[in-house]
């Protein structure tokens, strides 16, 4: 037994609180060498006879990826708090695994042996609103959405859609616009918008903040923003706004201030200046986000920083009763202003989202004292690069996927925000070479994966374009132009997700996955429901194998709606190159 491999920690994505009783405790072993695992666990008073009571409980293989395999067991201890360790079973060898190390057989002289959760309190858990769980959002970038007041256009507007935009173009969409389509985002299935910033700014971007406590004149006002947001509440639509609390603009007013008054100004500890007087060339003098002068960061640590922040925060959600902050560059802000962060919103709103925009592993944020979730770029880079680049294959893709969910808590995973493209990267239909078969299963992944997907505007309809600015063209509201066959795939299955809560939430198990033929088959299964997902990322038609005993269930293809009872052991499914299947399995 490769001793070497095996690891746990009674904290973060190995040890949680998955509700107010349930822990879930996993254990992580090399791939391929352990056979079974089994969890010993006790409460740490109990004790007969100067022996430590302790019972054992089988654990679940929840996963695989390259190097490692990894075990799950779900346990309510009835005074919620619990003293533990592992019995691996590899061939005849057995091994007790604690926090002191390796054992032949558990000892029952001490309880300091094992790991140790000292105590279930719900005010320390993870808690996501329950509502994201369920939410389908798309992202609207509003410069490009639709025009649905011109008198407030910006002076230069262009024409709508007349031209590919630059960095510095504007095109006057604006509030009333997203409140003029808001029929549309409901047919698609809807149920959460994602602004990025509307707050008054001088770029069309609108991500260097001269007015917190300002709408863009160019967008609307605030009466624009109460309405489309009380309009979307009455569809079922939830808005969150971006918040960009790292850095201001460069018009933000105590910067000027700086500008101008220098080392006597009173706002001069709001920013991080190195030396008097500021100087933007040939690279600030002062932090920027990243070295652009335009954009210099904010000091969140200062208390006159963090208060005049936090009132932003809970100004909007007063008074407009926005539902969630998108946080821009949120790795680059300091913890403790995150959690005063969290306190601040929670305590105005309790259900408000809060999500942070980190690229790499975000387990400091979301330990349920700062964010309910990331943005989930790991994943969205797996899936590209399987379904459409195709520079990995089945395997590979598959423990890429295993290594992500097993680096949080399941109930980070539910509320995950799952996005493929967005403001910053190229167009989906771009990265699969304008391909619409590879676009469709890109779709159906994030459509049927665990976690709360985002559809950045216009790819449901098969809008292309390349980095910024290329990815931020003018929505496309012509329906002959429109790519109606890709809008009616995403609408089925936004739909379908709606239907089958496994979709939404269920637990996520690879059940095959072939690196020569690229088939994967996946289930995702919540209770009594379980819903399999067969994808042949191929450019040959295949008939691939049901991997489980399908003898005595009856199979619904969610697709065509379509009911059978199984009749032999085994099933096959007939799929053209890069098609796809969907059934819900019936006992």
């Amino acid at each position: 037994m490769f001793k070497e491999a095996v690891y746990h920690r009674p904290t973060d994505n190995f040890a949680y609180a998955y509700d107010e009783r349930t822990l879930h405790l996993r254990l992580r072993t090399k791939k391929g060498d352990v056979d079974k695992v089994e969890l010993l666990h006790g409460d740490p008073y109990e004790w007969r006879n100067g022996a430590w009571q302790f019972e054992t409980m089988p654990m679940k293989k929840t996963g695989s990826d390259e190097w490692f395999d990894y075990w799950l067991a779900e346990v309510q201890p009835p005074y919620r708090r619990l003293r533990y360790g592992f019995v691996l079973h590899a061939g005849e060898e057995t091994l007790v695994y604690t926090e002191k190390g390796f054992y032949l057989t558990p000892p029952a002289d001490d309880t300091a042996y094992y790991f140790c959760f000292p105590f279930l309190h719900d005010v320390d858990s993870f808690h996501a609103p329950e509502w994201v769980k369920d939410t389908v959002w798309y992202q609207i970038f509003p410069d490009r959405f639709a025009n649905g007041n011109p008198a407030i256009n910006p002076e230069g507007v262009r024409p709508w859609g007349s031209e590919d935009p630059t960095p510095t173009s504007f095109f006057g969409g604006d509030l009333q616009g997203i409140i003029d389509h808001l029929d549309y985002l409901v047919d698609l299935g809807i149920s959460g918008i994602y602004l990025t910033p509307i707050f008054r700014a001088p770029s069309n971007h609108k991500y260097d903040t001269a007015d917190y406590l300002e709408i863009d004149p160019h967008f609307g006002d605030k009466e624009t923003l109460k309405t489309l947001v009380k309009r979307c509440h009455e569809k079922g639509i939830r808005v969150m706004l971006d918040a960009v609390f790292n850095h201001c603009g460069y018009e933000f007013a105590p910067f000027q201030d700086v500008l101008k008054n220098g080392e006597s100004s009173p706002y001069k500890d709001w920013f991080h200046i190195r030396d008097f007087p500021l100087q933007s060339e040939p690279r600030p003098n002062y932090d920027t986000f990243a070295f652009v002068p335009q954009m210099p960061k904010l000091n969140t640590a200062h208390p006159d920083v963090r208060r005049y922040l936090l009132d932003v925060a809970t100004y909007w959600i007063r008074e407009c009763d926005i539902d969630g902050w998108r946080l821009d560059v949120a790795n680059e802000i300091d913890h403790e202003f995150w959690r005063e962060f969290r306190r601040a919103v929670k305590a105005q709103k309790p259900d408000v989202y809060i999500l942070g925009e980190i690229w790499h592993d975000a387990m400091p944020w979301l330990r349920g004292d700062q964010f309910d979730a990331v943005m989930n770029y790991p994943v969205a880079d797996a899936a590209l690069r399987f379904f459409a680049k195709e520079e990995i294959n089945a395997r590979e893709f598959a423990e890429r996927l295993m290594r992500v969910l097993h680096s949080y808590p399941a109930t980070v995973n539910e509320a995950a925000f799952n996005l493929l493209g967005s403001h910053d990267t190229p167009r989906i239909l771009t990265v699969c070479g304008e391909d619409v078969r590879k676009a469709k299963l890109l779709f159906l992944f994030q459509l049927t994966f665990t976690g709360s997907p985002c559809i950045y505007y216009g790819d449901e309809i098969g809008m292309t374009g390349g980095n910024d600015p290329g990815c931020r063209k003018c929505m496309i509201w012509d329906d002959d132009k429109q790519h109606r066959g890709l809008y009616e795939h995403v609408k089925q299955l936004i739909a379908l997700r709606r239907q089958y809560r496994a979709l939404r939430r269920g637990h996520i198990a690879v059940l095959h996955a072939d690196e020569q033929t690229n088939q994967l088959v996946y289930e995702k299964t919540d209770g009594d429901e379980t819903v399999v997902i067969i994808i042949n990322r191929s450019n040959q038609a295949a008939d691939i194998p049901l991997p489980f005993n399908a003898k005595q269930k009856r199979l619904v293809n969610l697709l065509t709606g379509e009911r059978w009872a199984a009749e032999a052991d085994g099933l096959s499914v007939s799929l053209p190159a890069y098609g796809f299947a969907l059934y819900a399995v019936e006992k």
